[in-house]
Parts: structure tokens; sequence; C-alpha cells
């Protein structure tokens, strides 16, 4: 597995419970990486692999197709949401599945991102499909 900006590490340790695998998690902030490991340490998993990097402009480092799973949670409001996206796409196997979270387009979702960048449901998918994820 595969996360896309893991932050805190919320979503990659509970993923981490779940899988034999390793699970990459991938951030530009190595404050964000500490706290993804120090979360993993915390919780008693040792399958979690913190990498900085920068993904939309550097790539990931990782081979293409040696993943089956990729998160993009909470990221799509970012400038450069297709080439996240295909990013995504590069280093999943064939029939590979991608995750995709972000915040309601609703005024009553508190927090950041403000609601003029938040993408719609609708524009998730397209950009999806546009890289050639295929619709569920």
């Amino acid at each position: 597995m595969v996360e896309f900006g893991c932050g805190y590490g919320s979503f990659t340790v509970e993923a981490a419970k779940r899988s034999s695998g390793t699970v990459f998690a991938l951030d530009i902030d190595p404050e964000m990486l500490a706290a993804t490991a120090e979360a993993a340490r915390k919780a008693g998993v040792a399958n979690v692999q913190p990498m900085q990097c920068d993904f939309v402009a550097d790539g990931t480092s990782l081979p293409n197709e040696s993943c089956d799973y990729a998160m993009d949670f909470k990221l799509l409001h970012i400038d450069e949401s297709v080439t996240l996206l295909r990013k995504a796409f590069g280093v999943l196997q064939p029939g590979g599945l991608l995750g995709i979270i972000h915040r309601n387009v609703d005024p009553a979702t508190p927090r950041v991102p403000s609601m003029d960048i938040r993408p719609t449901p609708d524009e998730c998918r397209r950009w999806a499909e546009q890289v050639g994820f295929g619709s569920v």
C-alpha cells in the first residue's frame, strides 16, 4: 500500500494494522513523517515505511506497478490534482485500487481547506478517470 500525504499517520497506521505488506507513507514534511513513525511505533505496527518526497514534483521513487492499493486522502484540493492521481496510477499494479477521501463541499464541514478549493465528488471521479482509473 501507499499513502500519499500521510500527515500524522492516522490512516497509515490503521491500514498497516490490516495489512501483512508494507505501507509506504509518503509526505514532503519530515515532521509529519516523524509523527507517522511514532504513531506506528505506539500502535505496535512494524510494516510502515515513511518516505520523504515531493511526489507531485519528483515522483515517489517506488517502482511502477509495485502496490495494490493507494490512498489519496484529503489531498485533491491541491493545484496538481491530476498529476497526483497520475503518480498513484503509476505505482498501482493492474487491477489495483485507489481510495479517495475528501471533505464535504458544505460550509457546515469544519476546518481546512477553504470551500473555494474543495473538489466535488464528481471532480474527483472525473480526474481519476482522466488518468486511467475506472469508475466504481
